[in-house]
């Protein structure tokens, strides 16, 4: 245990002055939610910690071994001393024991000293009526060796129902349990055993075992089965660390070229924002079709570009998800780069994307981008998760299983059915984004798992310098380097032996359409993707010395031909705006648009000599008169030709969307160091108010706000201390008493009256001051 103090604290508020800024800082780091936002002072530090919600989160981020220590204090005389606690804990190591204990009072659970160990109220509270399933100490005179002797004589029924209540809860049922009862006029196995004392009634209907029945039964040990150590898997899987470095680099090169694509499209088609704030399932399918994968990378992939702040709404009238300007500038960094900051955004992401497609408890879908999403514990169970490899020797593969084992004994507090999701989801989510490869930590994984946090963040709100330099480091090498060519082919397809520069993939993609994807991706080059092309304003020229730079194979001829000819009738018809109109110096063509059903939509009309007007926009021509096998393109009013393809486009919205999570974030040690220094400073001057707010003479109370009353009041409650306190009567008198404050509810002091020796309550606004006991009159 932490070495303390020869003279033992008074109070929890007087163990953690005396503790040290870095045992502060301690405490701060493994209970965020004490410093959102710094609290005013030491004594508002305690008030804030001793609160059962504190409590509940400080108890839900132990383990199980902590937990069972917990349990144990609780089980306890208050105080009690370390040595005690060794002895209930039968067959433990000292040393595991002055381990948990050290953990307990760094996080302001315990306090005082090794030998008048304080376990705080609201974790008494939390650990139940029965901690350790032992009921309250004296309702049994009977020495261990005396209940040792009874028990060996006991009937199989009733040595049935000690085993039952041994362990607890220590509680059992029974028809007149006060029922009078000798040894000599014993009938049944209740009533053997109430005929000795072994259980004992408690009310008519309610028996219970003793605490020094149930002791001496456990050998003195008040756990059954003490887990100081996590569970260690049965047969762990080794994995070469080359190969889970080549898997886990190809796999992060994928993810960033993905990312890349999507927005890509989003940028000039994007899909519009439900009003519930998410993405439709229509526009999900569309986007896992378009980048080749199944609609839950899809969704990871979108919920990761959206927590890096690359993809945002718009929120215009009909918003619609685009990407952010950050995206622009994450297109400027290396590709290790940009993964960083995808990886990190995940690491951090407080949503569950595995939750993705699945119903809310109100049997709606939770769909991608929806604040449905979120769970404020989903980073942490993330990093558990992933530390769990980071544990372990080098190129063992994590398999759920030990992860959920692993977790059920970390976070015992926090088991349920998401949490097991969550698990999953992040042992496949880490290997499609590298952090993994073949199940097992990669080796920019465990570097990005050790970035300090304050080198995490999205791209929104970092420079391109801050992606964590180590994980940046180790992911470099790993990643294939991107090709400046591909090789065209007899057959018109375009093949790229492996990934693509950025610049490469983006113009291939534009005039050719993907045929097949695999260690080799096959692009196939058609008069539409080619017409593509010349839509977004390439020209025959262009292509052709586009395809002469960048093929390691020369142009074959068809191709050339193809170009040429899609070029030749491309702008032959040209659209223009009336609703719209045609302008055709082939007659056939435009009586072509005139007599065929297809183009019935167009409502087309004769002008003049090869001049047709429409009633359709220009956007809804064009794809009728392509469907009829011409080959139209859009003009200005100067007859030159208009570029159809849609600009991309960005918003200036929020990168981020507000998540509706509750879980505080880690503190970095900028903010504990600030906030520790902000605690003594609020000390010291608090200290020096009650000092200077004493009464003046003896017999006077001084005046006091309601503010500083309830604040007075709190503190004495927790610091479990007596105070003076004026208080004007229902008729008006004013009285001065002596009080031990127990709880404020609802606009009324419960506390114990000193003048009355009785509980009374009091209301607040009646009371005109406070004073420390000491200081009052007497």
């Amino acid at each position: 245990m932490p070495t303390r103090p020869a003279d033992a604290p008074r109070s929890l508020a007087d163990d953690l002055r005396r503790r040290s800024d870095d045992a502060l800082a301690v405490l701060l780091q493994a209970r965020p939610d004490l410093v959102h936002p710094v609290p005013a002072d030491l004594t508002a530090l305690v008030s804030r910690a001793s609160t059962s919600v504190s409590t509940a989160r400080a108890l839900d981020r132990l383990d199980a071994w902590a937990l069972q220590v917990v349990e144990v204090v609780a089980a306890l005389p208050d105080p009690t001393s370390f040595d005690e606690v060794v002895d209930a804990l039968v067959g433990i190591a000292r040393a595991d024991v002055d381990s948990a204990c050290g953990l307990l009072l760094d996080r302001a659970l315990l306090w005082g000293s090794s030998d008048e160990l304080h376990l705080v109220r609201a974790a008494r509270e939390a650990v139940g009526a029965w901690p350790a399933g032992l009921y309250a100490p004296g309702l049994s005179a009977l020495s261990a060796d005396a209940v040792i002797t009874l028990v060996q004589d006991a009937p199989p029924e009733a040595r049935s129902v000690l085993d039952h209540l041994l362990w607890g809860p220590p509680l059992g049922s029974v028809a007149a349990a006060d029922r009078a009862v000798t040894v000599e006029s014993a009938s049944t196995p209740i009533e053997w055993l109430l005929a000795r004392s072994l259980i004992v009634p408690l009310d008519a209907t309610t028996v219970v075992l003793p605490r020094e029945v149930a002791l001496a039964l456990r050998g003195g040990a008040f756990l059954r089965d003490p887990s100081p150590a996590p569970p260690q898997p049965i047969t762990p899987i080794q994995r070469d660390a080359g190969a889970i470095d080549a898997s886990a680099g190809q796999s992060a090169f994928a993810a960033v070229r993905r990312v890349e694509d999507l927005l890509e499209q989003w940028s000039v088609a994007p899909p519009s924002q439900l009003r519930s704030g998410g993405l439709s399932v229509r526009d999900l399918a569309a986007a896992a079709r378009a980048l080749d994968c199944d609609e839950s990378a899809a969704a990871l992939l979108i919920e990761v570009a959206h927590a890096a702040g690359l993809l945002a709404s718009d929120e215009e009238e009909h918003p619609v998800w685009l990407p952010t300007s950050a995206y622009d500038l994450w297109l400027t960094l290396d590709v290790v780069e940009r993964w960083a900051q995808l990886a990190s955004a995940w690491l951090t992401l407080p949503r569950v994307p595995a939750l993705i497609g699945q119903r809310d408890d109100r049997d709606s879908r939770l769909n991608a981008l929806t604040p449905d999403l979120d769970r404020a514990d989903a980073p942490e169970v993330r990093r558990l998760t992933l530390n769990s490899g980071l544990a372990a020797p080098a190129g063992t593969a994590l398999t759920a299983e030990h992860v959920r084992g692993e977790l059920a004994w970390r976070r015992p507090r926090r088991t349920s059915r998401v949490r097991d999701i969550m698990i999953d989801s992040t042992l496949h989510e880490a290997e499609m984004l590298g952090v993994t490869g073949l199940g097992a930590l990669s080796g920019p994984g465990r570097a990005l798992l050790n970035t300090p946090l304050s080198q995490r963040g999205p791209a929104s709100t970092k420079r391109a310098s801050s992606s964590p330099d180590a994980a940046v480091a180790a992911m470099a090498p790993l990643l294939p380097t991107p090709l400046d060519h591909v090789l065209l082919q007899a057959d018109l397809t375009i093949v790229a032996p492996g990934p693509l520069e950025s610049s490469l993939a983006r113009e291939v993609g534009l005039m050719a359409d993907v045929e097949s994807t695999g260690g080799a991706t096959v692009y196939r080059l058609t008069a539409d993707s080619l017409r593509r092309a010349f839509d977004a304003g390439r020209s025959a020229h262009d292509v052709m010395q586009f395809l002469e730079s960048r093929s390691r194979t020369p142009v074959p001829q068809p191709l050339a031909y193809l170009v040429d000819d899609v070029a030749r009738k491309h702008g032959v018809v040209r659209v223009g705006a009336a609703g719209s109109y045609v302008r055709c110096d082939d007659e056939a063509a435009l009586s072509q648009i005139l007599v065929d059903k297809r183009a019935a939509s167009l409502r087309a009309v004769r002008l003049a000599p090869g001049v047709l007007a429409l009633q359709v926009p220009v956007d809804e021509a064009l794809p009728v008169l392509r469907a009829l096998g011409l080959a139209p393109a859009a003009e200005a009013p100067d007859g030159t030709v208009v570029i159809r393809r849609p600009d991309s486009r960005r918003t200036t919205g929020r990168a981020r969307s507000a998540h509706r999570v509750t879980e505080p974030s880690a503190p970095d040690a900028l903010l504990i160091s600030a906030a520790v220094k902000a605690l003594r400073a609020g000390d010291r001057i608090s200290v020096g108010a009650r000092r200077a707010a004493g009464p003046e003479r003896l017999g006077t109370i001084p005046l006091s706000s309601s503010a500083d009353t309830i604040a007075a009041v709190r503190s004495a409650i927790v610091d479990q201390l007596s105070l003076w306190i004026g208080y004007a009567d229902t008729d008006g008198r004013a009285t001065e008493r002596v009080v031990d404050p127990i709880e404020i509810s609802r606009g009324f002091l419960t506390a114990y009256d000193h003048r009355y020796e009785e509980v009374r309550s009091f209301a607040l606004a009646r009371i005109t001051g406070v004073a420390a006991h000491e200081t009052a009159p007497s």
